[in-house]
């Protein structure tokens, strides 16, 4: 009687417990991904050369030019925040292909017959990205102020650039996720990764301001969401920073356009999977 009762009556589960084991669905995913990391560190000291280039070589020549900069911020303060996006994206952008290896290896088979939802999968693995890119945020604030680059160090300030590299990153990664699901092959997934980068990159406002775009890229640039988190690192990681936007728009863009690639690459995700 007490077994037909309780299966009548089941207990309730609190929506506490629901998001907290949630959560622990979507971390444990990420620690696996990140754990990846150490078998490959070399992958960091690569990707640290782009950065280096962009900032010492193009940054230093820009800086020549008056009127690029909008006010009377220097060129490099103005391209740093840009750099640092650029490095998040193309960490991002190409993070789908592990998804690919992940399928021919036979692991992908292992994630779609766990418990976990898939939005858990894709959310852990897109959380796994930002935190990658974190490291090159390091590498970005350190050239930036051997640069001379007025960097804000305010811990509340440096707190609110890590949650956009890692709000951003996830929104680019997830993306790139559900662009390996479509091609489902890693050479036709390289070449539209390469064709998507650069087009993202340069119709943003990471190396020039708004105001020096055509309308055409100017409009562009406003569906763009690596022009948002530009926007929002500026504000928090130069001294004085500046904004088009605002912060909060800038946040509600990210965190919009991520929970929209998350919920359709959710839906897409298990069917790399046949």
């Amino acid at each position: 009687m007490s077994n037909v009762a309780a299966f009548a009556n089941p207990p309730k589960t609190s929506i506490t417990t629901v998001v907290a084991d949630y959560a622990i669905r979507v971390g444990a995913v990420a620690d696996a991904e990140i754990r990846k990391l150490r078998h490959d560190p070399w992958e960091l000291g690569s990707r640290a050369i782009q950065p280096v280039l962009w900032l010492s070589l193009f940054g230093e020549v820009m800086a020549q030019v008056r009127g690029v900069a909008p006010g009377d911020i220097p060129y490099l303060d103005f391209l740093s925040a840009g750099i640092l996006a650029q490095s998040a994206l193309f960490v991002a952008i190409f993070y789908g292909i592990s998804a690919i290896w992940e399928r021919d290896l036979g692991v992908l088979q292992r994630y779609l017959v766990s418990p976990a939802p898939r939005s858990a999968l894709v959310l852990g693995k897109a959380l796994s990205a930002g935190v990658r890119a974190l490291s090159q945020a390091l590498i970005v604030y350190v050239l930036a102020l051997l640069l001379g680059v007025k960097i804000n160090l305010s811990p509340l300030d440096v707190f609110g650039v890590a949650a956009a590299i890692v709000l951003g990153s996830a929104l680019f990664a997830t993306l790139s996720l559900i662009i390996a699901c479509i091609v489902k092959t890693r050479e036709r997934f390289m070449g539209i990764g390469q064709v998507l980068t650069m087009p993202i990159f340069f119709a943003s406002n990471a190396i020039y301001p708004l105001s020096l775009m055509p309308p055409w890229l100017s409009a562009v640039s406003h569906l763009n969401p690596l022009t948002y988190e530009v926007d929002a690192l500026r504000s928090l990681m130069l001294t004085g920073g500046i904004s088009d936007y605002g912060l909060l728009i800038d946040f509600g863009v990210l965190a919009a356009a991520t929970a929209v690639l998350t919920a359709l690459a959710a839906r897409i995700y298990g069917r790399m999977g046949y």
